[in-house]
């Protein structure tokens, strides 16, 4: 088995709130992350995928594909965005790192090709918290 991770970045601003809450209970549960004006982050996305090598290639997968295929399904909807206000793929949802994380997988999860599997997506919002998804 081997493993090919792709890296990209963006940036987004969202706020973290919970839509059945007062504005109290948000604070006390969110801190500054549920300021009403927003907040940013510069996210790096780490996108690796697994399978064998074609003997034909030796690619697991065209890294020029996967890029093509992460902006077109990922990049295009997020990066400069309001992520609880333009994202499709968050709509309902309170906009955390792990549920854009899960978000991520799911635009990216059936759009492979049958030899080549999502492994994990591994998703920072600041250089010091992280989340990683392999799925459910």
């Amino acid at each position: 088995m081997v493993y090919l991770t792709r890296v990209e970045h963006f940036n987004a601003a969202h706020k973290l709130y919970n839509p059945e809450w007062d504005t109290e209970k948000n604070e006390a549960v969110f801190g500054k992350c549920a300021n009403e004006n927003w907040h940013g982050h510069n996210y790096e996305l780490f996108v690796t995928i697994k399978g064998e090598v074609n003997k034909e290639t030796g690619f697991l997968f065209d890294a020029k594909k996967l890029s093509v295929l992460i902006k077109e399904q990922v990049l295009d909807k997020v990066d400069h965005k309001n992520l609880n206000v333009e994202v499709d793929f968050l709509k309902e949802q309170i906009c955390s790192t792990e549920n854009l994380a899960k978000g991520i997988w799911n635009q990216l999860q059936n759009r492979l090709s049958e030899d080549v599997q999502l492994h994990c997506i591994k998703l920072y919002e600041t250089p010091r918290i992280y989340v990683e998804y392999f799925g459910d």
